[in-house]
């Protein structure tokens, strides 16, 4: 029987090459795309099958916005009376929003309360809404999709842009400013996964943070200027997710997981 994985923000970027990876792969799974347009859902997975017109897998589009609590009720009630159960759920769904507070979009205050609304509390509803499926399977795996940038032992390596001290002194600092709210919330998305493997090792959930790299998503706004600073390609997302899913990460539940190792605290 197919294996029901259900990815949010999976329309684009990193949550879309985890949809091809799963797709192609040899396993059976019923991949559940999440996005807060059906049409952009749909326009994805027309693009997956026409890359790949053989799969042992299917694909379905599934509205959601985890800004806003009704349209995650709805997803659920649509799987639940679907399907009835999940095995897989990635929390991929994430936003990075320092370049529109530069622009002059959002106040310093829009620009925290959304960080942590899109990368923690709206995984954090999305989460608890469907656990009741997750604990449906015979081998259920959460996995939460965070940053290099949320290492805090890290953040002292100066080889890394967003770690890097103003030049200058005094206030405003000219130049890059970084994405502290980003890594931030990041950063307590990190504690969010451990606690959810604290809550849940007993239902035998086996829970990871996936950490993909820095790669040139759209997530910063422009991906070609990310690959100008040095993002890899966002395709090795994909096969490294689905490693996860199938098993070959099982040793590591509850740590933060790199394509290499495990990322530090």
């Amino acid at each position: 029987m197919a294996r029901v994985v259900f990815i949010t923000g999976a329309n684009t970027g990193i949550g879309l090459e985890a949809v091809r990876a799963l797709y192609r792969s040899k396993e059976s799974y019923q991949i559940l795309l999440g996005s807060r347009s059906l049409t952009n859902a749909n326009s994805a997975i027309d693009t997956v099958k026409s890359e790949f017109p053989s799969s042992n897998s299917t694909i379905t589009p599934v509205q959601i916005d985890i800004e806003n609590d009704n349209s995650i009720k709805t997803a659920y009630s649509t799987i639940e009376s679907q399907l009835g159960k999940l095995d897989v759920l990635i929390n991929n769904a994430g936003a990075q929003f320092e370049q529109q507070f530069s622009a002059g979009k959002l106040s310093e205050r829009e620009l925290w309360n959304k960080s942590w609304d899109v990368n923690v509390t709206g995984t954090q509803i999305v989460t608890t809404t469907f656990i009741p499926l997750l604990l449906k399977s015979s081998d259920p795996r959460l996995l939460f999709i965070t940053s290099g940038t949320a290492t805090l032992s890290g953040s002292s390596n100066l080889a890394t842009a967003v770690n890097r001290s103003p030049t200058a002194k005094g206030w405003p600092k000219p130049g890059f400013g970084g994405v502290p709210a980003y890594r931030s919330a990041k950063t307590g998305l990190n504690m969010l996964m451990r606690e959810w493997h604290r809550i849940l090792k007993e239902d035998r959930v086996k829970t990871w943070a996936i950490s993909p790299g820095y790669l040139a998503t759209g997530l910063g706004g422009n991906p070609e200027m990310s690959r100008k600073a040095g993002a890899g390609d966002p395709a090795v997302a994909g096969p490294f997710i689905r490693s996860v899913v199938e098993g070959e990460r099982d040793a590591d539940i509850g740590l933060v997981l790199t394509r290499g190792g495990i990322q530090d605290w």
